[in-house]
């Protein structure tokens, strides 16, 4: 199948090997310019673009791929579909009408739960025991397509965002070749809009912790929102990260410190946190151990 291959992040890398790996005729690979990154603000490409070149594919990086330009070029490449997972930018109707087999979406839920650009964080963040991948075609709507194939697996109680991402990109990658194999016999499911729920784009403040919240809530988020927002309060008025933590069997006001033979613990609705992993603003991420040899608590010192 002629493929243009639309996608930027490390999560989209392993379906674009897989589909040249497959023996796709991929005609472009579309992703987003490069950035500046890093203290040094160097400009860095995105991952997919690092994957195209190595394997030799085109590369094209506009700043809007709805301009008229980009869309007859997109045109001219006379594809019989698109492919597109974490591209990063909303997909125009002019463009979605190009394809004659339309345009083929990997999306990181079992839809139409999640619907949104982070389905992972918030599946996490929000409690979910099940995740997934979706195959869909792409429609004007927010992740609102016609689904073709899924493909579930359990979430792990101390996976995290990034590791649970690290699963699902390759299994995303099969369950796509494999929706290209089987195209023509795939009968469309259309999502049942009732049952949606949305994963919006994360926000710095989307991390900052409301202690009065219960435990496993609390250590949701922890697991969902790494790497960004994270999950913090401030204290002494400098962010304060937490990367690691478990439940506690113990009662603390919501957001108060407390150590206890070089252990250290959050208050929150129902009970406590015990904290494992941090990081004091301008200062590297540690165990609470190593942190407490360098910190002295102070009594009744409270999380905000």
């Amino acid at each position: 199948m002629r493929l243009v291959y639309l996608g930027t992040p490390s999560f989209a890398v392993p379906t674009l090997e897989r589909i040249v790996a497959a023996g796709h005729d991929v005609a472009a690979v579309f992703t987003q310019p490069d950035r500046p990154k890093g203290r040094g603000q160097k400009d860095t490409m995105p991952p997919v673009k690092e994957a195209a070149l190595k394997l030799g594919l085109p590369v094209y990086q506009p700043e809007r791929v709805r301009r008229p330009e980009v869309v007859e070029q997109l045109r001219a490449l006379a594809a019989d579909a698109m492919v597109v997972v974490g591209y990063g930018q909303i997909i125009p109707q002019s463009i979605l009408d190009l394809p004659q087999l339309g345009i083929i979406n990997v999306h990181a839920s079992l839809l139409p739960k999640y619907r949104g650009a982070a389905p992972i964080q918030w599946a996490i963040a929000r409690g979910e025991k099940m995740t997934g991948v979706t195959t869909m075609k792409i429609d004007a709507g927010l992740d609102t397509g016609a689904m073709l194939l899924k493909w579930e697996t359990e979430i792990g109680a101390e996976e995290t965002a990034v590791s649970l991402g690290e699963r699902l990109a390759p299994a995303g990658a099969d369950l796509l070749v494999r929706t290209l194999a089987e195209y023509h016999s795939i009968v469309p499911e259309p999502q049942d809009d009732a049952q949606a729920t949305l994963a919006p784009i994360l926000k710095r403040e989307d991390g900052h912790i409301d202690w009065k919240m219960p435990a496993t809530e609390i250590l949701n988020r922890v697991r969902g929102f790494q790497p960004w927002p994270g999950a913090y309060g401030f204290l002494r008025g400098l962010r304060f990260h937490i990367w690691r933590g478990k439940r506690a069997e113990r009662k603390i006001e919501p957001g108060r410190l407390e150590e206890d033979g070089k252990r250290l613990y959050a208050g929150c609705g129902d009970g406590a946190i015990e904290l494992l992993e941090i990081q004091l603003e301008g200062k590297k991420r540690m165990a609470a151990r190593a942190f407490l040899n360098g910190f002295s608590l102070a009594a009744g010192e409270v999380l905000e």
